[in-house]
C-alpha cells in the first residue's frame, strides 16, 4: 500500500500544531463540565456531597494510575499512537458516562480519566521532541487552549443542561463532537506525518527518579497545584450559591475564573523558559492565590468576589502551565520528560484526587464553606513552597 505524499516540513509543522491545539482542547471540558452541573446530577441521582466530590475524583484517580503506564504504550507503540488511543477512550467514556445507569456513570467517568491520562503524559515528552528549543512557547500554546475549552465546558454547561433543555447527560455527552473532531485532524496529522528512521525504542523506568529531590518536588508542584484546580472547579460554583448568587453566575464566574487565566496560563511558561531560575514567578502566583482564597473566605459581594475570582484564576492558569513546563526544563531529553511526566502525574494526581473528596467532606460535616477554604489556603502556601524548591536551576538527575 502506498502511503500519501508527505508535506513540506513548515506544512507539516503547522497541521502538527493544529493537532497538539484540538488535542488540548479535549484535555478537560469532560472534567470541567460536571462543576457547575454537579448540584444537578446530585439532586438527581440522590448522592451526598461526598459522593459527587468522588464523581469528580475519579478522573483524578485514573490519571493516578494510568500516568505510569503510558510512557510504556508509547514505548510500544508511537506517541502519535499513544495520542490516539487516549482520544479514543475519551470518546467511548463520555458516550458511556452519559447513560442513565449510576454504574456505567462511574465506569465513563473513570474512562474519561484513562483518555486523558494517555494524552496528558505524552503531549510534554511530545513538545521536548519536536520543539526542544520552544518548550515554554509550545507549553504556553497547548496549555493556553487547554484552558480555554476548559472554561467554555464552564461557562456552557448550566445553559446547555437547563436552557437549552438537553437535561445534564445530553449536555456532558456533548462534548464528545469536540473529541470526534480531534480525532479526525490527528489522524490526519500521522498519516502526513514524514517517515522516522532513527526512532528507538526504550523502557521508561522512575526507579531513578524517585531518588530525586528535584523529582519529588515537581511532583508534589503538580499534584497540590492539580489539587487546587480540581478542587475550585468542582465547589467553587457551590461556595458561590451558597454565598447568594444564583446557579447560572455562579457557573459563568468559574468559566470566568478560567478565561481570566488565559494570560498567565501563556506567558508563565513563556517567561520560564526564558529563566533558569523561576522562583520569582512561582513567589508572585502563590501570593495572588492566597489573597485570593483569603477573599473568598469572607463571603465578600459582587466587586470582592471578582477580584478574588480574578486572583485564584491568575494563581491556577500559571501554576498548571509552569508545572507543565517544568517537566521539560527540569529533564534533559524526550526520554526522561516522559519519565518525570509519568511520576508526577502518577502521584501527583493520586495527591490530588482527594482534594474534592475531602473539601466536599468537610462541608458535609459542618455545613459552612469556610473550613473548607481554611484548606485550600493551607493546600496553596504548601503548593508554593514546594514550587519554590522544583524551580530552582537544577536537571532531576
Amino acid at each position: 500500500m502506498e502511503r500519501a505524499p508527505h508535506l513540506t516540513k513548515k506544512h507539516y509543522t503547522i497541521l502538527f500544531i493544529i493537532g497538539i491545539i484540538l488535542l488540548a482542547f479535549n484535555l478537560r471540558p469532560a472534567i470541567t463540565s460536571v462543576g457547575p452541573i454537579i448540584g444537578i446530577m446530585r439532586e438527581d441521582l440522590s448522592i451526598s456531597n461526598w459522593s459527587a466530590g468522588f464523581l469528580t475524583s475519579l478522573p483524578l484517580i485514573a490519571f493516578a494510575f494510568m500516568s505510569p503506564i503510558a510512557p510504556r504504550i508509547a514505548n510500544r507503540t508511537t506517541n502519535e499512537k499513544a495520542l490516539l488511543y487516549g482520544l479514543i477512550t475519551l470518546l467511548i467514556g463520555i458516550w458511556i458516562r452519559s447513560t442513565a445507569a449510576i454504574t456505567l456513570l462511574f465506569v465513563g467517568t473513570i474512562l474519561i480519566g484513562v483518555g486523558i491520562a494517555i494524552i496528558n503524559v505524552i503531549l510534554p515528552s511530545l513538545i521536548k521532541s519536536n520543539f526542544p528549543e520552544k518548550i515554554g512557547l509550545m507549553t504556553g500554546v497547548y496549555t493556553t487552549s487547554m484552558s480555554i475549552f476548559a472554561a467554555l465546558a464552564s461557562g456552557l454547561s448550566v445553559p446547555l443542561t437547563s436552557t437549552a433543555g438537553l437535561g445534564w447527560k445530553w449536555s456532558l455527552a456533548s462534548w464528545s463532537l469536540l473529541v470526534i473532531i480531534g480525532i479526525v485532524v490527528w489522524l490526519i496529522t500521522m498519516h502526513k506525518a514524514p517517515l522516522r528512521e532513527d526512532s528507538e525504542l526504550y523502557e521508561p523506568s522512575t526507579v531513578p527518579l524517585l531518588r530525586s529531590p528535584v523529582a519529588w518536588q515537581v511532583t508534589f508542584f503538580m499534584g497540590l497545584q492539580s489539587f487546587l484546580f480540581y478542587v475550585t472547579i468542582s465547589w467553587l460554583a457551590e461556595i458561590l450559591i451558597s454565598n447568594g448568587f444564583s446557579g447560572s453566575v455562579a457557573g459563568w464566574y468559574v468559566a470566568y475564573m478560567q478565561f481570566i487565566s488565559l494570560p498567565a496560563t501563556f506567558f508563565t511558561p513563556v517567561i520560564a523558559g526564558k529563566l533558569k531560575n523561576q522562583q520569582p514567578v512561582v513567589a508572585v502566583f502563590g501570593v495572588s492565590g492566597i489573597i485570593g482564597y483569603s477573599m473568598l473566605y469572607v463571603e465578600p459581594g459582587m466587586i470582592g468576589s471578582t477580584i478574588a475570582i480574578t486572583l485564584i484564576g491568575i494563581m491556577l492558569g500559571a501554576s498548571i502551565s509552569l508545572a507543565l513546563a517544568l517537566l521539560g526544563l527540569r529533564t534533559t531529553n524526550a526520554r526522561q520528560a516522559a519519565e518525570l511526566s509519568g511520576m508526577a502525574q502518577s502521584f501527583g494526581y493520586l495527591l490530588a484526587s482527594v482534594g474534592p473528596i475531602v473539601i466536599g467532606l468537610i462541608f458535609d460535616i459542618t455545613s459552612h464553606w469556610q473550613p473548607s477554604i481554611m484548606m485550600i489556603l493551607f493546600v496553596t502556601l504548601i503548593m508554593t513552597i514546594f514550587g519554590l524548591g522544583a524551580s530552582r536551576n537544577k536537571k532531576v538527575l
